[in-house]
């Protein structure tokens, strides 16, 4: 559905449902990007979102402050893409799954920095894909996760410590 469609369709509800319709719309290419990020399939970040929305409209009374909707649907979005993560590993993957998808770029590089980000302890995987990925600033993550910006810095920062104790124990059992 187009935006102009979205709109149109959004005037004919009560204004409640309207003001919560354009607020999504207004950030749902980055919801769509941060699923993307943590789902790496197209199917499944449309679903999160989907369903973060669903979530989302369903507590949206529990929303303290209204100038905080987009890190508080954030979080719920991050929220959803784990519980999938987690139902993934219950499954036993078939063929065509995200990483046939993935399989399906040649860009090794680019794989392998998500394997290796995998590996990173998931709070502070957190903060990497949303500072590096999708361009959110520390007082915005902080924001989005409830925590204080100085938490927010520790945690980049021993993210980044992870990364590159990842990364290089990969050269050296490559090098082997």
């Amino acid at each position: 559905m187009t935006r102009v469609e979205m709109r149109k369709l959004t005037a004919a509800v009560p204004q409640e449902e309207g003001d919560f319709y354009e607020l999504v719309l207004e950030h749902s290419d980055q919801l769509y990007s941060i699923a993307y990020s943590y789902l790496r399939s197209r199917h499944d970040a449309l679903e999160a979102v989907q369903e973060a929305t669903c979530r989302a409209w369903i507590k949206r009374n529990t929303l303290k402050h209204p100038q905080a909707f987009k890190s508080w649907l954030i979080r719920i979005l991050i929220y959803v893409c784990i519980d999938e993560q987690r139902r993934r590993k219950r499954t036993v993957p078939a063929a065509g799954d995200p990483m046939a998808e993935a399989g399906a770029c040649d860009n090794t590089a680019r794989l392998e920095m998500l394997w290796v980000l995998d590996q990173v302890k998931p709070k502070y995987r957190h903060v990497l894909l949303l500072k590096y990925y999708h361009d959110m600033t520390l007082s915005e993550i902080a924001e989005t996760f409830g925590k204080p910006e100085g938490t927010i810095k520790t945690w980049q920062h021993k993210g980044l410590k992870q990364l590159r104790a990842i990364m290089k124990d990969r050269r050296e059992w490559y090098e082997y």
